[in-house]
C-alpha cells in the first residue's frame, strides 16, 4: 500500500510515518512499520466467549485475523456515518485486525514532536503512549502492544514465562531499561528482580535515557524500546555508539517491531540483540549471556 520513503529504510533518525485515523471525537495514529495494508470491512466469523472488543475472525488471502473494535476498547459509539476502515497490523511476529471509523492520511514527523499524555486523552488514560500536535491536529498514539497484550492473555502467559527463570545473585550488575509502556516496563522490571538483579533504573523515553547516559554512567547493560516519545531506541543505540564510553555497552532491543524485514535496522545502529515482546524469558536468558 506504502511507497518505501528513505526514512523507512534508514535507521536512527529519530523520525517515524503514522497512518492516521479516527474514533468517534478522537484522532489517532499509528507507526507506518505496523501497518501491512487497510481494506474495507470484510465478512467475519464471531468469536463467541471473548472480550465484547473483540469482534471476530476474518480470512485475508489464507490467513485468519483477529478484529479488534477500536470503539469498542476506548469507549465510543460506532460512527454510522463513516465508512469503517480494518487497519491490519503486524507486531509482536504477529498479525492482527483494528477496526476503525475511517483512515486519512499518512504523516512524517520526529519523536520529539510526541509529549507525554495530557487531557486530551484523558478519556482513554492508561491505553496511549503519547500525543503529538502536527499542523491543526491533536493526534493521539494508542499504546496498541497493551491492548492485542490485555485482550489476548499474553500478558499473563508473559509473566509465567518470567517466572520460570531461574534466580540467582545477580545485585551487584546495573540494568538501565528505556520503556515508555508502564504495563511492559512493570514486567520487566518484576522479572528481572525476581531473576535476581535489583540494580535496575528505568527512564519513561529515550531522551531521559540518553540525558542520564551524558551525565555519566555505571550501567552494565541497556535495554530499550523502539517506539519512544522524544526519542526512539534506535537513535539513543545509535548516539551511544557514536560515544567512545558506551562503545562496548551490551544493548538490548526489546520491541514489538521485531521482524525479518526491520532486523537490519537494528543492526546497522549496533545493537548486540532484538528480541520481541513479550518474549520475557529469552530477555532474561538474553541479559545473562551479557552480564555474567
Amino acid at each position: 500500500m506504502y511507497n518505501q520513503h528513505d526514512i523507512l529504510l534508514e535507521a536512527g533518525t529519530n523520525e517515524l510515518e503514522i497512518v492516521i485515523f479516527h474514533c468517534g471525537p478522537y484522532t489517532f495514529g499509528i507507526n507506518v512499520m505496523k501497518v501491512r495494508e487497510i481494506i474495507v470491512p470484510l465478512p467475519m466469523t464471531p468469536l463467541p466467549g471473548t472480550p465484547d472488543a473483540v469482534k471476530g475472525l476474518i480470512e485475508l488471502r489464507g490467513e485468519v485475523m483477529t478484529v479488534i473494535d477500536l470503539p469498542t476498547v476506548i469507549g465510543v459509539a460506532h460512527d454510522e456515518a463513516t465508512e469503517d476502515r480494518l487497519i491490519i497490523c503486524e507486531f509482536n511476529g504477529e498479525k492482527s485486525v483494528l477496526r476503525v471509523d475511517s483512515v486519512t492520511e499518512i504523516r512524517r514527523i520526529s519523536w520529539e514532536q510526541i509529549d507525554t499524555p495530557n487531557e486530551l486523552a484523558r478519556g482513554i488514560e492508561g491505553l496511549t503512549n503519547g500525543v503529538v500536535k502536527t499542523g491543526d491536529k491533536m493526534i493521539i498514539l494508542l499504546d496498541y502492544e497493551k491492548i492485542a497484550l490485555e485482550l489476548s492473555r499474553k500478558d499473563i502467559f508473559a509473566r509465567e514465562e518470567g517466572r520460570r527463570v531461574q534466580p540467582r545473585d545477580r545485585s551487584n550488575k546495573t540494568i538501565w531499561i528505556a520503556e515508555d509502556s508502564e504495563m511492559l516496563r512493570t514486567l520487566i522490571i518484576e522479572t528481572l528482580e525476581e531473576a535476581g538483579y535489583h540494580g535496575l533504573k528505568w527512564f519513561i523515553n529515550g531522551k531521559d535515557a540518553f540525558d542520564a547516559f551524558e551525565a555519566g554512567s555505571d550501567c552494565d547493560l541497556l535495554i530499550t524500546d523502539i517506539e519512544m516519545p522524544k526519542m526512539d531506541g534506535l537513535h539513543l543505540s545509535k548516539r551511544l555508539r557514536e560515544d567512545d564510553r558506551y562503545a562496548e555497552l551490551p544493548i538490548i532491543v526489546f520491541s514489538s517491531l521485531i521482524s525479518d524485514d526491520l532486523r537490519h535496522k537494528g543492526e546497522s545502529v549496533g545493537v548486540n540483540a532484538q528480541i520481541t515482546k513479550p518474549e520475557i524469558g529469552r530477555l532474561i536468558e538474553t541479559v545473562d549471556a551479557y552480564v555474567l
